[in-house]
């Protein structure tokens, strides 16, 4: 709603060796937990003795999953479970995960986070060979690769082994067979995953606050390039396409993770203090509070103050039932929009020089209603100062930054932004010390959209919509 950078999807699953969990539960609650990754649509499929079930559907986790759908997925030995934010393929139930293919080697459901950059290209060789698709994004070239491969493979473990070889871009993959769960990492790691415990149950999840909804225990992070393999409650790793440090996306640590999470061995909490402690550094300003947008601005906002002595303060109400799918079709009702979401603290900024920290500014038209609330508030000064660099280039490994058209930084200047916008003064965390944020972690940083540097080589144009072409725009 708030024209902010989305990710794409939040990833689970489950083996418990009882045969007779509850592990449709623990994937709900896990998949609450990882809401912030995904509010498009979700699903969860239960595999009770190598039968799959699922469920899945438009919406947010408690509205689409209840007592009764729970009870019906029944009981099992695995469950994978998604969240989604579209960033390739439209809004609709067909994009919705986990994907379930059935076919002669058996069945395999998947549940995928990030972006291929040649997706196009293997769907083209996929549909040549009679492969008729039903989804418009990502995920299902995927599972086509996998399973095309899983029929000249003694396994699904070697099958996805060999299909990495043909997959480039981002991926955070978990896979459930009759028999295993996998899960698979892209060798550059652009997308987190992770490994807990649970008793006698081993767990995968995107960010490690959904293994402590449930209780479990942080274990390690799926390395880059691995593949791991759960069967009969014993895990063992396949590391073929392993070697390289990785370079997680950098925007995980300033917007995307829950701040209670723990990525590549740092706090993402930390991270973001650390962010704003340098944006105090880069950018001080003579102000009387600083006061943050929630929600993750408000960590970056707290490091700013104790690094600046400036004093905190809570400058936004958010109200928490309005979700992020509220429509707002007019100019006029896009405006409302922002006070029935936020309203400014009139007794904390006015009459006050404020310092506004927000993690981000994509077009600038949410900043500058932002803006407008606090000097409607009483602000006297408002200072922006941004805990990211200025976004000046698309993304193509699963955030929804598809063209420069879209980004407010390719058209204007810093001045320029900040006269349009409405504040006193802007200033962005630089390029240089967003590769700092995240200090001590066990990889380096994907900082391409801020500098046109990607860990890989990427097409010409990235295509969000590259799978629903109108008549005229191809061949045939």
């Amino acid at each position: 709603m708030f024209g902010n950078i989305h990710e794409e999807c939040g990833v689970f699953g489950i083996y418990d060796p009882s045969h007779e969990a509850d592990v449709a539960s623990s994937a709900y609650m896990a998949l609450y937990a990882l809401q912030h990754r995904g509010q498009e649509s979700c699903g969860i499929a239960v595999n009770n003795q190598g039968v799959i079930s699922i469920h899945k559907d438009l919406g947010l986790v408690p509205d689409v999953f209840n007592k009764e759908v729970l009870d019906h997925l029944g009981k099992g030995s695995m469950a994978v479970g998604h969240v989604r934010y579209s960033t390739t393929g439209t809004f609709s139930r067909a994009n919705a995960q986990p994907l379930v293919i059935r076919h002669v080697k058996g069945p395999m459901a998947l549940a995928h986070n990030g972006n291929l950059i040649n997706a196009n290209e293997l769907r083209e060789q996929l549909e040549l060979k009679g492969a008729i698709f039903h989804t418009t994004n990502d995920s299902e070239v995927i599972s086509y690769v996998i399973t095309e491969e899983r029929l000249a493979s003694p396994s699904i473990e070697q099958a996805i082994e060999k299909a990495m070889y043909r997959l480039r871009g981002a991926y955070s993959l978990v896979i459930m067979s009759a028999q295993k769960l996998i899960a698979a990492r892209d060798p550059e790691g652009f997308r987190p995953l992770c490994i807990g415990k649970l008793g006698d149950a081993i767990i995968f999840a995107s960010e490690t606050c959904a293994l402590d909804s449930l209780g479990a225990e942080f274990v390690r992070d799926v390395e880059p390039g691995e593949i791991v393999v759960v069967e009969n409650g014993q895990m063992h790793s396949l590391k073929t396409h392993c070697g390289k440090k990785g370079n997680i996306c950098v925007f995980e640590y300033v917007y995307f993770a829950r701040p209670d999470s723990v990525i590549e061995g740092v706090s993402v909490h930390e991270a973001r203090l650390r962010a704003g402690a340098f944006l105090a550094l880069e950018h001080p300003v003579q102000a009387d509070v600083v006061i943050g947008v929630p929600d993750s601005g408000l960590d970056a906002a707290l490091g700013f103050a104790r690094q600046s002595g400036i004093p905190y303060g809570v400058g936004f109400i958010k109200n928490r039932y309005v979700g992020r799918t509220f429509i707002q079709p007019t100019q006029g009702q896009r405006d409302r929009a922002v006070r029935i979401k936020l309203n400014a603290l009139s007794a904390t900024v006015k009459g006050k020089r404020v310092v506004l920290v927000d993690d981000s500014i994509v077009r600038g038209t949410t900043s500058a209603r932002i803006v407008k609330l606090l000097r409607e508030a009483g602000a006297t000064e408002v200072h922006m100062r941004i805990s990211s660099p200025p976004f000046i280039n698309p993304c193509y490994f699963g955030t929804d930054i598809d063209s420069k058209d879209k980004l407010i930084a390719c058209k204007m200047s810093i001045p320029e932004i900040a006269k349009t916008i409405g504040v006193d003064s802007l200033g962005y965390l630089s390029v240089e010390n967003i590769k700092k944020i995240a200090q001590g972690a066990h990889c380096d940083f994907c900082v391409g959209c801020f500098s046109g540097e990607y860990p890989i080589d990427v097409p010409d144009a990235p295509q969000k919509d590259k799978f629903e072409q109108k008549l005229g725009s191809h061949n045939g």
